[in-house]
């Protein structure tokens, strides 16, 4: 394994500024965890490294994207998703997601204020805080794999924007409900996803030039990084299970588009299903990279790692030793699975890819 430059990065003061705030208004020392295992810290978690401290939520999502006029008959366009084709209002004004990538979408095409409820994931139960206050809003109309049709159907939507892949047997009952759309997969599949949500939208072009500035971000990210000489090496800790993140996760993909390179496990060149692999604590040997990033799925999973974390094993990683562990925004770095999502895995990379744990 190719070492990074282990140049020692000096942390931005707002960071500094950000963090030593949040210690003092909760009367913190910068301790890693209290006494029930429920990491608080904002500084550290077993160790590593927190990223994020400082990101700015207050003004995430875009401003309103102009309507495309491609493929507008009337009032409505055609599309064909997962599902079939369905009529959609040209410029939908009421709308209904039930999958965090949606949810990220109608943020970055500045369509918040139109957002009239959103499915949440079961562990975290309420909406996506990265993606800032009017998200926070928005009324949850049940969890993505099962979302509230009643509920739904109070809120009186123009369009609906759903997932084969988490409720394939639910589309004729939406459908009933208001015009809606199916993506195909969750994850593998982000930037299609993107693409096909952007024009059930209305904002077809806008979602592609959205792309477009993400993938030279990415690119641009990389080169100043110089990204291609570290291998990272991502874990995600469920309730009752140990993840790593392979080349088809969102996460993983993400790394890609940065020109980052992976520990040879977790290239998952062998493996079918080349997203992820679960790991026992026997096997947290391929959890090793130059850098490694940690994230928690709920407070569940976030005390069971804490505990991993603090275990010989885990304690006997070279990223480990070197201080070289960042602890990552779940939200983000795995359920986000949209654009603002992936920009800001790279403004994390940016904060640490050759650095030290201070």
């Amino acid at each position: 394994m190719r070492k990074p430059h282990l140049v020692r990065r000096v942390v931005p003061a707002a960071l500094l500024t950000a963090s030593t705030v949040l210690l003092a208004a909760c009367g913190g020392s910068g301790t890693d965890d209290a006494a029930d295992g429920i990491v608080r810290s904002t500084t550290s978690v077993a160790g590593a490294g927190v990223l994020g401290n400082a990101r700015d939520t207050e003004n995430v999502c875009g401003p309103t994207a102009p309507v495309d006029p491609a493929g507008v008959t009337g009032s409505t366009r055609k599309v064909v998703h997962a599902a079939g084709e369905t009529e959609v209002p040209a410029d939908p004004q009421r709308i209904v997601v039930l999958d965090t990538d949606k949810l990220d979408t109608v943020c970055a095409l500045g369509l918040q204020d139109r957002l009239v409820g959103a499915a949440v994931t079961g562990a975290v139960g309420s909406q996506p805080e990265y993606l800032g206050p009017t998200i926070a809003g928005v009324e949850s109309v049940g969890t993505v794999q099962e979302p509230d049709i009643e509920k739904i159907a109070t809120l009186k939507p123009d369009l609906i924007l759903g997932s084969k892949f988490r409720t394939p047997e639910l589309y004729q009952q939406l459908s009933a409900v208001a015009p809606t759309t199916f993506t195909e997969k969750v994850g593998t599949t982000w930037k299609d996803n993107l693409l096909l949500d952007g024009t059930a939208l209305g904002r077809g072009a806008a979602a592609r030039q959205a792309l477009d500035d993400y993938q030279g971000a990415a690119t641009a990210t990389g080169n100043t990084l110089d990204s291609s000489q570290t291998q990272a090496s991502v874990v995600r800790f469920m309730p009752g299970a140990i993840r790593i993140y392979g080349p088809d996760s969102f996460s993983g993909q993400v790394l890609a588009d940065a020109g980052v390179q992976r520990p040879t496990f977790q290239r998952l060149e062998d493996a079918k299903d080349k997203r992820f692999a679960e790991l026992s604590e026997e096997q947290l040997s391929n959890a090793e990279g130059d850098v490694i990033y940690v994230s928690f799925y709920g407070d569940e999973a976030r005390g069971q790692g804490v505990e991993v974390m603090k275990g010989g094993l885990w304690q006997g990683l070279g990223a480990v030793k070197d201080k070289r562990v960042f602890a990552v925004d779940d939200e983000i770095w795995m359920t986000g699975i949209g654009v603002i999502a992936a920009r800001d895995i790279l403004s994390d990379l940016e904060a640490s890819l050759n650095g030290y744990v201070n």
